[in-house]
């Protein structure tokens, strides 16, 4: 009885804990062009996307044309995943004169023609289950 109620005790304190904690999201992008520079990637929840910075960033290192992170303590929710594979690794995104990005980039569910003044994303949608 009393190893029975410390395991209940136990796994509540577990659940509680990932419920306090989150999950995770995991991104990969393949066929990078280079091996040089980095992926710089943000998340963004609909009322930041494309108009404050993401609720978090990392930053992957190419390997074999293949980069991967992980967003943690992510809340349920819709999300969105912008990237750009930064070749010069200066932590930024670079523009021509006429304002075309020279760096290559992407979002999630990869559709580029999403405008940011219309209110919808391209999202990852996470919903918690116990």
């Amino acid at each position: 009885m009393k190893t029975g109620l410390m395991l209940l005790l136990i796994l509540f304190n577990t659940i509680i804990y990932s419920q306090e904690q989150g999950t995770t999201i995991k991104v990969s992008v393949n066929n990078i062009a280079g091996t040089e520079g980095t992926v710089q990637f943000g998340l963004y929840t609909q009322e930041t996307f494309m108009v404050a910075p993401p609720l978090q960033s990392a930053e992957g290192t190419i390997e074999e044309g293949k980069t991967t992170v992980t967003f943690n303590n992510i809340e349920p929710g819709n999300y969105a995943v912008l990237c750009y594979y930064d070749k010069n690794d200066n932590k930024q995104m670079d523009f021509d004169t006429n304002g075309m990005p020279l760096e290559s980039y992407g979002s999630s569910n990869n559709n580029m023609t999403m405008d940011h003044h219309n209110g919808k994303i391209q999202n990852l949608k996470y919903s918690k289950i116990l």
